[in-house]
Order: C-alpha cells, then sequence, then structure tokens
C-alpha cells in the first residue's frame, strides 16, 4: 500500500533532498500517490522544440531498463542521473600576461571582478601557479586561471607539465592583441595531447569603442578584420577556431557561437554539466538550459514511475517523490532562482534583490517546497491519448501497459509543467533586470 501524502517522513525526506540529482541513499524515499488522470484525444499543447525525436530517447531509456524488474530499474535510472550530477569538467584559461584570464574566469563563473569569491585581476601578471575556482552552485565544475605563457617560471617548452596538462578538459588561449608565438607553440602542444583548445580574442569591447569615433565606422566590419587578422596570424595551424569575446558582456560578439562549439565538441557527458553552469544572463543562455532540461524529463519521469508502473484501482498512481524533488530544485538553481543567484545578478545589474524576486510570479516563486509539490501531486491531469500510445510499447516486461504509460505521462506532464513554469519566471527576472 502506498503512503499518504501527508507522512510526515516524506515531508522530511524532500526537505533534505539536496539541490542536484543524487538521491541520498540514507533518506528513504516511498511511494507519493498521483491524482486521478484523464485522458484525451485531444491536442493539449503544442510541442517543445526537440520533442520530435521524443521515440530516440524513450529508446535510450528503454535500453536502460530492458529485462530489468521495477526496482531495478528505478534505481539504475537514479544511478544514471546520479552519474550525470558528478561529472566534473575542467576548462583550463591561459594565455599571455595582462590577456584579461582572470576576468574572463570571472565572468564564466558569473562573478564580478570585485566579488567576493572572485579572482584577483590586475594589469601584471597576478597568477603564479594554476589556480582553481570552483563554480558558486556546482562544485564538480572548475575552472582554472593558468598562468601567463612566456613568463620566467612558465616558458613555451614546459609548459603543459608544469600545469599538469591533462587535468583539463579543454583549453581557453586567451589574447587582447594579435596571438604570438608562444600562444602558436601552446596550440600545437595541446593538440599534440589531443586536448580541445579554442582561442579566445578578449577585450573586444576596448578596440570597438576605440575605433567608434572614427567617421566610417562600421562595427561588423572591424570584428571581421581582427577575427581575420587573428586567423592570418595562426595560419600555422590550419583552420583555427577563433572567438571575439567581451568579458563585461558575455552574451555579445562570439560567446555564444563559443558555447554552441563546445557542445558539439565536447564529450556526451561534459555537454549537460557546461550548459547547466553557465549564468543566465540573456534568453539564448536560458534556452539552451531548457532544451537539456527537457531531455532529461524522460529519463526523470521513467525513474520515477519505474517503482509503480502496476495499476492501481481509480488510477491513482505512484511515484518516487524524491526524483521530483531533485529535477525541479535542479532546475529552480540551474535557471538562476535561488537565493545566491539572484544576490549575485542583482549586484550585476545594480538593482534590488528584493526588486528581481518580486518578478517571480509561478508557484515556485518561493522556491521548491512540498506545499508546491503537493498541490501540483494532487490536482486532476489531463494527458494526451498519443503520448499514452508512444509510451506504451517502452514499458513492456515492467507492468501493464496502459497505467504504466498513463502513470510515465503523468509524471512527464508535471515535471515539464513545472520545467515551463520556472523558465517563464526567469524570463520575468530577466526582463526586470534589463537585461533581455
Amino acid at each position: 500500500m502506498s503512503e499518504s501524502l501527508s507522512d510526515p517522513d516524506k515531508l522530511q525526506a524532500g526537505a533534505k533532498l539536496r539541490h542536484r540529482y543524487v538521491i541520498p541513499q540514507d533518506i528513504p524515499h516511498g511511494l507519493t500517490n498521483l491524482p486521478p488522470v484523464e485522458i484525451t484525444n485531444k491536442e493539449m499543447e503544442k510541442p517543445d522544440d526537440g520533442e520530435e525525436d521524443m521515440c530516440s530517447d524513450l529508446q535510450d531509456i528503454d535500453d536502460t531498463i530492458k529485462k530489468s524488474s521495477p526496482k531495478e530499474a528505478n534505481q539504475k535510472i537514479k544511478e544514471r542521473l546520479d552519474d550525470l550530477a558528478n561529472v566534473n569538467l575542467n576548462i583550463a584559461i591561459t594565455g599571455m600576461t595582462g590577456a584579461g584570464k582572470s576576468t574572463l574566469v570571472n565572468a564564466i563563473r558569473g562573478l564580478r571582478n570585485d566579488d567576493e569569491l572572485a579572482a584577483k585581476t590586475d594589469v601584471t601578471e597576478c597568477t603564479k601557479y594554476p589556480t582553481m575556482y570552483p563554480h558558486p552552485t556546482l562544485p564538480n565544475v572548475k575552472i582554472w586561471d593558468l598562468p601567463g605563457i612566456g613568463t620566467k617560471d612558465f616558458n613555451a617548452k614546459t609548459y603543459l607539465k608544469k600545469v599538469k596538462w591533462d587535468t583539463y578538459d579543454f583549453f581557453l588561449i586567451v589574447s587582447s592583441e594579435r596571438f604570438k608565438e608562444n600562444d602558436i607553440k601552446l596550440a600545437k602542444a595541446v593538440r599534440k595531447k589531443k586536448k580541445l583548445y579554442y582561442f579566445v580574442r578578449s577585450k573586444i569591447d576596448n578596440d570597438i569603442y576605440a575605433e567608434s569615433t572614427k567617421r566610417d565606422f562600421n562595427q561588423e566590419n572591424m570584428l571581421k578584420k581582427i577575427r581575420d587578422d587573428c586567423k592570418k596570424n595562426l595560419k600555422g595551424l590550419g583552420s583555427p577556431k577563433v572567438f571575439l569575446i567581451s568579458s563585461f558582456d558575455l552574451e555579445r560578439y562570439d560567446y555564444p557561437k563559443l558555447i554552441s562549439t563546445l557542445e558539439e565538441e565536447l564529450p556526451e557527458n561534459k555537454r549537460f554539466v557546461l550548459i547547466h553552469s553557465l549564468p543566465v544572463h540573456s534568453l539564448d543562455a536560458l534556452e539552451r538550459k531548457k532544451k537539456y532540461f527537457r531531455k532529461l524529463i524522460w529519463l526523470s519521469a521513467f525513474g520515477a514511475s519505474a517503482v509503480a508502473i502496476t495499476p492501481i484501482p481509480g488510477l491513482s498512481l505512484a511515484c518516487d517523490y524524491g526524483i521530483l524533488v531533485s529535477f525541479f530544485e535542479n532546475v529552480y538553481k540551474s535557471f538562476g532562482l535561488d537565493e545566491k543567484s539572484l544576490e549575485l545578478l542583482s549586484a550585476r545589474v545594480n538593482k534590488p534583490v528584493e526588486t528581481l524576486k518580486a518578478a517571480k510570479e509561478s508557484r515556485f516563486k518561493d522556491g521548491v517546497n512540498e506545499d508546491v509539490l503537493f498541490d501540483m501531486l494532487k490536482k486532476p491531469i489531463v494527458v494526451a491519448a498519443l503520448t499514452i500510445e508512444q509510451l506504451s510499447s517502452f514499458v513492456i516486461g515492467i507492468g501493464s501497459l496502459t497505467a504504466g504509460g498513463v502513470s510515465i505521462a503523468t509524471i512527464y506532464h508535471l515535471l515539464k509543467k513545472g520545467l515551463n513554469e520556472m523558465a517563464e519566471d526567469t524570463k520575468r527576472v530577466l526582463k526586470v533586470a534589463e537585461i533581455a
């Protein structure tokens, strides 16, 4: 018999869950009754972008839970979510002294140079040895500020060995002027080690400001000229990838293109943690995150329902409450709706944090808590019959086809609804912050 929604242990379990996809082993996760489900043939809503490949996503899940009992399937999916949460990403930022490496480190972490946890910046070389700066909210994401290449203690010949090159997933080679011989030597050495590397032409806003007073100034022509000049200096590397960036306004110029390139070239298990770590300072960043969370909805829905796919009289189905809480808390933090993220945004845009908080209007405006989730769970849910039909063939061997499909589709609906509500809250916050 499944537990009641009002079970005190369930409240305590939900309160203790961490803001990640880990389901702690020492916290009891029982079953929570889902609301009655109505099946309709009507089109419920327009599918989100990316949902057209639902069947391929489901096939991937099916490979995980095939020939598994409900309990085993639930555990396997929890392990997959846990593994995803624990993927480490190490980003190396290097280049010549004074190129703006430390400022870029801070920008990637969503910090200003004068924030308490910011990397130290100066016109002279501040970094004497590889220094790791953790992401403000994701400890498994580490940004490394490496000493400037070409300094007395770090010459090009021995540089990679001294900075322990195998620590990093990819290198950003930064220069605020033309790329020099040492930059090229470093890139060749990194390529020889079969590591990813990208050239970042920094302080592009300074160049634009300096040229903008000219009568014939054209920004696009100027940026093209700088980009072509960089590639010309790097011609010995074949077709180098060069990105023009301003650390004080990341979302402008080539930063989105850099992120798109990393999405294409990083190993699959690193892509999500990269996108998850990005500060949400634009609608583009928000949509990137939303796309990845949509993919996780199916995995979470199957994991939450795999423990209870056997039909229950009255279609009052059951789910693993812990997976629901973990999903929503992770989205909430990743979208920048938590207290710490709003405080950082407040400092960035010089607006009171209370003003930013007031922009949130959804049921999650005060956070992810039991009252909000129980309110979602107890209300009747309408699930499209088409969704049930698509899901049915993927629950063979785990339980009743119809009941299993309804259970998974119900949880899918809840997760998708919560994701969309939080995304709308984030859009409102960005609008008030005047950066979207």
